[in-house]
């Protein structure tokens, strides 16, 4: 379930609980539980999402996701937020990492809600840094295409994704057959070859970490990580 499970983590230990993001109350007990454990909540990493990709002649048979998606990768976003808020601010420091995606950053032909939904996150995260300036750092993370996270099992209209790759539907199409077959070329498998065609979740988890490290008078407010090799335009 792409809405659920939190892992709380200190140093050199750590645990993980079942939380609905949906639910404030699950979340702020998550929270609670955290503080309770370690003394303080340090980073928040909003990464539950799903991503119902249809268009909208779709809407009959794509309602009922896009109701879901809109709950988990907004509301869940405001969940999250508020509830490590007030123990942040309390603290004197924080940070806040959100995850959205490309697809926020324009309005795609097959991405409507999808992209509305992502497009929201960056919102939420510049609102955030300017309303606590001083004491949390927030951070977007936009991914591009990621491999192994389940997230195409969402998708309504798999036609819909062309709208990301547009010109490169030809290359999108080789490689993805390539990569289902498990016939990849070496090179586009490789994370340290230029022609990379796909992040993988320890990726964007890295690129997270990194974010995370900084020094607490260094904010990196917006990142975005892809492929260098990818197809995706935006």
């Amino acid at each position: 379930m792409h809405n659920k499970v939190v892992l709380i983590t200190g140093v050199g230990s750590g645990f993980g609980i079942a939380a609905d993001v949906t639910d404030r109350t699950q979340l702020q007990a998550a929270v609670a539980r955290a503080v309770q454990e370690y003394g303080a909540v340090d980073v928040l990493v909003n990464n539950a999402g799903v991503m119902p990709l249809a268009y909208f002649a779709d809407h009959a048979r794509a309602a009922d996701k896009w109701d879901r998606a809109i709950d988990i990768n907004i509301k869940g976003v405001v969940n999250g937020i508020t509830a490590v808020y007030d123990q942040m601010i309390e603290q004197g420091r924080g940070q806040v990492v959100n995850i959205s995606s490309i697809y926020g950053n324009a309005g795609i032909a097959g991405s409507g809600v999808y992209s509305a939904t992502k497009a929201a996150v960056t919102v939420l995260s510049d609102s955030l840094r300017i309303e606590s300036k001083g004491k949390i750092k927030v951070t977007t993370v936009k991914p591009t295409g990621i491999t192994g996270t389940n997230l195409a099992s969402w998708i309504v209209n798999d036609t819909a994704i062309y709208g990301l790759v547009g010109q490169r539907s030809a290359e999108y199409t080789e490689h993805l057959t390539a990569l289902m077959d498990g016939e990849l070329p070496a090179a586009l498998a490789d994370d340290d070859s230029i022609q990379y065609w796909l992040i993988k979740p320890e990726d964007l988890a890295d690129a997270v970490v990194h974010v995370i490290d900084q020094p607490w008078g260094i904010s990196i407010s917006d990142i975005t990580v892809r492929a260098s090799g990818e197809d995706y335009l935006y």
